[in-house]
């Protein structure tokens, strides 16, 4: 029995007169693989599955793309226009009455509303239940690289800056995203989880005062790798070459997959992340040595001092 996404989505190939079809999933949705090429084997497509990591709409299979007319990409919204790719939603749904927690936290005449891909679907509804409690809400249009209304990305905070409130209501798992939205908006945030139930008002501050320590330790590197992403929606040629003027120690190094590992054999004493931004936040503890976003950098040959420091995004 087919759902009515996939009908769609069928509808939408035999349109396009594809016959072979590629499918790629982020790591959380691998194991929905079976259901996707049932049915889509079903309706008479050849299908082949890409089976390396996926860490976003910004990481897409085109190498697997090669081998087929499509490339359908499984859990989030594009970043960029792609003519042979197609984008397919995976909703994630909850009660609307854990937003309830977050009511006590919420303290500005404005709350600017934003969430991630998975429950962009439920913004309307959110906006409804929120102002029916009196909180006068705003939610930005989407684009760019959110193309949908309220929605943030880990790379992206620009919807949370376009709401213009006093606050902002982060509706979402994690606290990297509550976090890069306090550290772009310069606004006080409140995170709800809206699976665990749990509710807390992010703080930039612990993280400032790691990315300030990571930068006092590449001070003295002798060599730098400016990464320089080959991935479909993370190479910023532009800013790794600008970077890398910036200092005579450093080197453009491209790179598909940013590990510890390769990062150890290149041997370099510091990098530079111009790959997904997250990189250098998340992932700096795995690392073998300093690993600076473009900001840090900047601050580090003096180009930019740490009281303008920003969190990096791809705009």
């Amino acid at each position: 029995m087919l759902s009515s996404a996939t009908s769609d989505l069928i509808d939408e190939l035999k349109q396009r007169g594809a016959k072979k079809v590629a499918l790629q999933f982020p790591a959380g949705l691998k194991r929905k693989a079976a259901e996707y090429i049932l049915e889509l084997k079903e309706a008479g497509f050849e299908v082949m599955v890409s089976g390396d990591p996926c860490y976003g709409a910004c990481d897409l299979a085109l190498d697997t793309l090669e081998y087929a007319d499509v490339l359908i990409h499984i859990g989030h919204a594009p970043v960029d226009s792609r003519d042979r790719v197609i984008f397919v939603p995976y909703e994630v749904d909850f009660d609307l009455t854990v937003l309830e927690r977050a009511l006590p936290l919420l303290k500005g005449s404005t709350t600017g509303l934003v969430t991630t891909v998975q429950h962009t679907h439920l913004i309307p509804s959110m906006e409804s239940f929120l102002k029916g409690k009196g909180i006068d809400v705003r939610v930005a249009g989407g684009s760019g690289r959110t193309p949908l209304r309220g929605q943030v990305l880990g790379c992206c905070f620009s919807t949370a800056r376009d709401t213009g409130a006093d606050e902002i209501l982060f509706v979402g798992t994690g606290v990297f995203h509550p976090i890069g939205i306090a550290l772009s908006t310069k606004k006080r945030v409140v995170a709800l989880d809206p699976l665990a139930g749990t509710v807390q008002e992010a703080n930039g501050e612990s993280l400032m005062r790691k990315r300030f320590a990571v930068i006092e330790r590449a001070r003295g590197a002798a060599t730098v790798g400016i990464i320089l992403s080959t991935k479909s929606g993370q190479s910023r040629p532009e800013l790794a070459n600008l970077l890398a003027s910036l200092s005579p120690r450093a080197v453009i190094v491209t790179m598909q997959e940013v590990s510890p590992d390769e990062l150890l054999n290149l041997g370099f004493a510091a990098y530079v992340n111009t790959a997904c931004p997250r990189l250098a936040y998340d992932d700096q503890v795995r690392f073998p040595v300093p690993v600076l976003s473009p900001q840090e950098f900047e601050i580090l040959c003096g180009a930019r001092d740490w009281e303008n420091y920003t969190i990096d995004e791809i705009p």
